[in-house]
């Protein structure tokens, strides 16, 4: 009894250490998939280096080095699914946490404005006891909107320089930012993007270029 004991958890050590491995090689490789198509999407202009792993291969902290004067001390975060550590990857899974890419950087004329963006939506249906009117076939009728961009905010003037930034947001219809924040404090901006909007170079060159646009319209009335 006490042998077959042994051998199953002999079989059961194995088997996690098989998963732990499997898995971390699995994460590395598709964070090492990230990081060469930002670097390809820089055009040789910058390069990623000081990689740094955390939390079992789940969190990958980089710096990004601009040759020209896109950002000051730019630096990336990687955040994937806990897949070595089967019980937290369970959980991820069941909470729906995403696996992301965080931009951090400087710039050389730092916002006037602290903003944050933040982008939610809902979905919902009718219950059993919602009015509504029924055409003729005795179903329910329903009409149906697709409204443009809505905003909140907790200002009651709407500054002059938040404009082109709000406009070059709104315009970003393929992909879809968890985050943006703008901040006079450093970091001066901060932005945070599913990685399931990153599947190769061109994608992280788009992204690119709106990280450059949004910066420079930001910065536009300092210049």
């Amino acid at each position: 009894m006490v042998r077959f004991l042994l051998t199953d958890l002999i079989a059961v050590l194995a088997l996690c250490l098989v998963w732990y491995a499997w898995f971390v090689r699995y994460n590395r490789r598709r964070a090492a998939n990230v990081l060469q198509w930002v670097q390809g999407a820089c055009l040789g202009k910058g390069r990623v280096e000081d990689l740094k792993w955390q939390a079992s291969s789940s969190r990958l902290k980089a710096t990004l080095h601009f040759s020209s004067r896109w950002f000051d001390d730019a630096r990336l975060t990687i955040r994937l699914l806990p897949r070595p550590l089967p019980v937290q990857w369970a959980l991820s899974r069941w909470r729906q946490q995403q696996e992301t890419l965080t931009f951090e950087a400087d710039m050389g004329f730092p916002p006037g404005f602290h903003l944050d963006v933040i982008r939610h939506r809902w979905a919902g249906q009718s219950g059993k006891k919602t009015l509504g009117a029924k055409n003729a076939t005795g179903t329910r009728a329903w009409t149906i909107s697709r409204p443009g961009p809505v905003i909140l905010t907790t200002k009651e003037d709407w500054p002059v320089e938040l404009s082109p930034v709000v406009n070059a947001l709104a315009s970003w219809r393929d992909k879809d930012f968890v985050g943006v924040r703008f901040n006079s404090k450093s970091p001066h901006f901060t932005a945070t993007v599913a990685l399931e909007n990153l599947s190769d170079q061109k994608s992280a060159s788009a992204l690119l270029g709106l990280f450059r646009e949004l910066a420079a319209s930001s910065s536009a009335k300092q210049h």
